[in-house]
């Protein structure tokens, strides 16, 4: 298959009271000579998101805006601007990220895949307007990355450096997804791209990945940990089970996606706990333990871990959102070999 080198892709915002970051996502995306359709779906703002779009227009014809009276979730944004869009490579860019320039390109020149991405590079805020000078140049070393290499990478492990793949914003084949009826499922407000890549995965989808550096994304306090309900949680985990039981697996892969159910159901049962503590009182907590004896392991573990997560020392080289001095920090190790 030959790789792309036209103007076919189709950027997709979702934006929620992102008026502040907006028109920068928008113009870095209208910016790459490769972006064909760039759609903003603004879901159900409540500040002035689709305006401060609409003043990043370069008049090219390829912006469009729809607005949700009422906010429907990423996922139902994400597949509404799919379905009206027309490109055949479609790329996702959260509301407070921006491309760097040239982003399109250099995935584009890559060929044999249905699933390509790149390197992000986690920075604060206040360094997001010379961010592009700043990026280290990496080889692309251009490798498949297989279903269990994608589901163990979202299994975080206390004292191992965090290389959460999922956050990774790959260009989609719309052919593919088309092929084999995949969309964002409605029902996620988290995870959401996680299980649209392993649903992909699962299908055979052809995942390639560079360490060449071309996404930057803003961190704030909380933006890594979430805002999350605890509900989602459990939604998360039963969509590992839905995708167990519509596809027939290898014994390992079945066994990589079991072990990433257990992890996120951990963090549910840790999560009830302490809200039925905070709700109801320490004798609602405890009942629920009670009850379900199976949920012991990981409320201890949370406990403990949230015990200790004051002693952690962050990464010196990390945003001063995370703890760190200012600095980069880069979902992919610059070398496949993990070394920085």
């Amino acid at each position: 298959m030959e790789a792309l080198m036209t103007t076919d892709v189709c950027v997709i915002i979702a934006a929620k009271n992102a008026e502040a970051t907006i028109a920068r996502a928008v113009a870095s995306a209208l910016a790459e000579p490769e972006s064909a359709e760039v759609v903003v779906i603004d879901d159900g703002s409540t500040d002035d998101t689709e305006a401060a779009a609409r003043s990043a227009d370069d008049l090219s014809g390829r912006l469009t805006i729809v607005r949700f009276e009422s906010n429907r979730g990423p996922s139902a944004a994400r597949n509404h601007a799919i379905s009206i869009s027309r490109s055949p490579v479609l790329a996702i860019l959260d509301a407070d990220d921006f491309f760097l320039p040239g982003r399109l390109g250099r995935l584009l020149a890559e060929d044999d895949w249905d699933f390509i991405a790149d390197n992000i590079a986690f920075i604060d805020e206040a360094a997001a307007t010379d961010v592009a000078q700043k990026i280290d140049e990496f080889k692309p070393q251009p490798r498949l990355l297989s279903l269990i290499d994608f589901v163990e990478g979202n299994i975080s492990r206390r004292g191992v450096k965090r290389g959460e793949v999922g956050f990774l914003k790959p260009l989609m084949r719309r052919h593919f997804l088309e092929g084999h009826a995949i969309r964002y499922r409605e029902t996620l407000r988290l995870g959401e791209d996680y299980d649209l890549y392993l649903r992909a995965l699962a299908k055979g989808a052809r995942y390639k990945v560079i360490r060449s550096c071309g996404y930057a994304a803003t961190v704030r306090s909380n933006s890594l940990s979430g805002s999350h309900r605890t509900e989602d949680l459990k939604r998360l985990y039963e969509a590992d089970r839905i995708i167990l039981a519509a596809n027939t697996l290898e014994s390992a892969a079945a066994a990589a996606i079991q072990r990433h159910e257990r992890h996120i159901k951990d963090r549910y049962q840790h999560r009830h706990f302490l809200d039925l503590k905070r709700e109801r009182g320490a004798a609602a907590a405890i009942g629920y333990l009670l009850r379900e004896p199976d949920a012991v392991p990981a409320v201890t573990a949370g406990i403990l871990a949230d015990k200790t997560e004051r002693f952690k020392r962050p990464y010196a080289d990390a945003p001063a959102a995370l703890g760190g001095s200012g600095g980069l920090r880069y979902l992919l190790s610059p070398t496949a070999d993990g070394r920085q």
